[in-house]
């Protein structure tokens, strides 16, 4: 469960620290008081897009900072594990940070992450209900997800998915194999064509390169010679060559080392001399016998270098480009006599595809068929105590023309909130206080089935009121028995069935509009109360009702019809009036 929300320098919010509460929490306060920033705040922390102006004003940066209490939750840990995150004593804790002058970052236990892995984790320990979260229930998806998540078949909901995508994936390569075949078997003359011109040429890689250097050889053959015996001849055969005269150098040298014996570095350098230049004059000799006056060598390199030029000039621009294209063609022929094979043995993995898609898609449908009535007869169930007694609930089931990724048919939620009418879609027939008291009834029914510890609702009470508003907070609290519940309300008869109340207000601190919070019990509370009623928070009478309201919360008698009795006739006023309410 969320335990603390800490918000630095967000909006109009300087420093906060909202304490929350296992049970019923409940944040009320004035309109523009900041009860959406919080809002706005625990949006972020779970991974909504930042945003710089959210930074207060003068401030460089903002922080929300979440920590939560997973010791009843393992797989959490288990998750943060996977991600290579440590949990310490059963805490989570959440951050993330808008920079002025850079990007948002965020953490979790201190372990930088992204906002999507953020995200990710933050769906599992949050779900948070906005003012038009009920609009989703209008949502095709999001009503078969209700509903496989009430038969316990999400798994097997994704299982099919999955299935549908093997078979799709099946059938995409039978089709692109086919096509290539067909397309293949329309080229089959060129490609024969392309195969035998450059097979036959037996085309290797970096030939035109070695053929380059070769022509370049024989056709300069007589200069390499010439320039190649002149050499030799420096080194060697001339009365002044280069070796006969090192080997006077050598004499000298001896002798000045007979006087000197500490010149003895010198010979070393001469021996290296006198043997590189012995070696260059052998391989300059080797050489000069391989240069080879050859014309008929050079005929055949030219014409090896004409028949390269003109196949790259068909199918390069490179030779390696060549010989790719051979390979290519190759291959589209072996389609033509391969690929009925390769056909038959896709075609035998799409049957099995196939099959397992529909014995999933129809233990899916039968679970689904199953839990229809269970839903329908559940909510029909919750709907009187939410203000809606004639109201009907049910899913209607519509078969597929084929078995999709989704399944064997599409789900429809539809209601007849009036005695007498038929049930129709819910798009057409809710109005936006009916719509989310729908939505209350379905999360009451799927409280114990869905795992994720904190439900937020924020504003969920808009368009009702009355005995209506303490039905729905009776409901809140109820669900509150499987899971942290937070509720930002401006309905006293939904505060006051909290467990735990706190209130924001706006202030000022150093010239600059903050918001802070308090959390409210005994006569703070009643004075609270007393304000959302809409009477006189000073007032007697206003301070009775108050107290009354938030007596029939925990009194084992003070079920929905003793408070809904005081409701209804709140405006009347005097003692008298409140007595005798009060004997009934």
């Amino acid at each position: 469960m969320l335990t603390e929300l800490r918000v630095r320098n967000f909006a109009i919010i300087e420093q906060l620290t909202l304490p929350l509460a296992r049970g019923f929490n409940v944040l009320s306060g004035e309109t523009g008081a900041g009860k959406s920033i919080i809002v706005g705040a625990l949006g972020l922390l779970l991974g909504e897009r930042a945003s710089t102006d959210l930074i207060r004003t003068g401030a460089d940066r903002a922080t929300v900072e979440g920590v939560f209490d997973v010791s009843d939750r393992p797989e959490i840990a288990a998750l943060l594990d996977d991600r290579g995150i440590d949990v310490e004593e059963s805490l989570v804790v959440l951050k993330r940070e808008i920079v002025a002058a850079g990007r948002a970052r965020a953490w979790i236990n201190g372990s930088a992450v992204s906002a999507g892995i953020l995200a990710d984790v933050g769906q599992h320990l949050v779900n948070l209900h906005g003012q038009h979260e009920a609009q989703t229930l209008l949502d095709a998806d999001a009503q078969r997800a209700i509903l496989d998540a009430f038969a316990g078949a999400t798994e097997l909901a994704t299982r099919v998915g999955e299935a549908h995508t093997q078979l799709a994936s099946v059938r995409r390569e039978i089709a692109s194999l086919a096509a290539r075949r067909a397309e293949a078997e329309r080229r089959a003359d060129y490609l024969r064509h392309v195969v035998k011109e450059i097979e036959e040429a037996r085309l290797q890689e970096g030939e035109d390169v070695r053929l380059e250097e070769e022509a370049r050889r024989l056709e300069n053959a007589e200069e390499l010679r010439s320039m190649a015996q002149g050499m030799l001849a420096l080194l060697e055969t001339d009365d002044d060559a280069v070796l006969h005269r090192l080997g006077a150098l050598q004499r000298q040298l001896g002798a000045i080392q007979r006087i000197d014996p500490s010149l003895g570095r010198l010979q070393e350098l001469f021996d290296a001399a006198f043997y590189n230049v012995e070696a260059l004059s052998r391989e300059l000799g080797t050489y000069e016998e391989t240069v080879d006056l050859d014309p008929e060598r050079l005929g055949e390199v030219r014409q090896r270098r004409d028949l390269i030029f003109r196949l790259t000039k068909k199918h390069g621009p490179t030779l390696a480009d060549t010989i790719e294209a051979g390979r290519q063609a190759r291959a589209e022929l072996d389609l033509v006599d391969g690929a009925g094979l390769d056909i038959r043995q896709l075609e035998l993995r799409e049957t099995e595809a196939r099959d397992r898609l529909g014995e999933l898609a129809t233990e899916l449908s039968a679970r689904r068929r199953d839990a229809a009535v269970r839903l329908g007869a559940a909510v029909d169930e919750v709907l009187p105590d939410l203000g809606m007694p004639d109201g009907h609930f049910a899913v209607r089931l519509a078969p597929s023309p084929e078995v999709g990724p989704s399944g064997a048919e599409e789900a429809e939620f539809c209601v007849a909130l009036n005695l007498g009418h038929d049930a129709r879609a819910l798009s057409r027939v809710a109005s936006g206080g009916e719509l989310s008291r729908v939505m209350l009834a379905l999360k009451t029914i799927l409280a114990r089935l869905d795992r994720v510890p904190t439900l937020i609702f924020d504003e969920v009470d808009a368009g009702i009121g009355g005995r209506v508003g303490l039905m729905v907070g009776e409901t809140m609290r109820r669900v509150a028995d499987f899971h942290q519940v937070f509720a930002i309300t401006h309905l006293p008869q939904i505060a006051a069935r909290g467990h735990h109340h706190i209130l924001v207000a706006k202030g000022a601190r150093g010239g600059v509009t903050t918001a802070d919070v308090q959390v409210l019990g005994g006569e703070p509370r009643v004075a609270e109360i007393a304000r959302m009623l809409g009477g006189d928070p000073e007032s007697d009478v206003s301070r009775a009702h108050a107290r009354e309201l938030l007596e029939s919360a925990v009194s084992p008698a003070g079920g929905v019809g003793t408070v809904g009795s005081v409701l209804t006739p709140q405006r009347a006023r005097g003692a008298a009036g409140l007595r005798q309410r009060r004997s009934r």
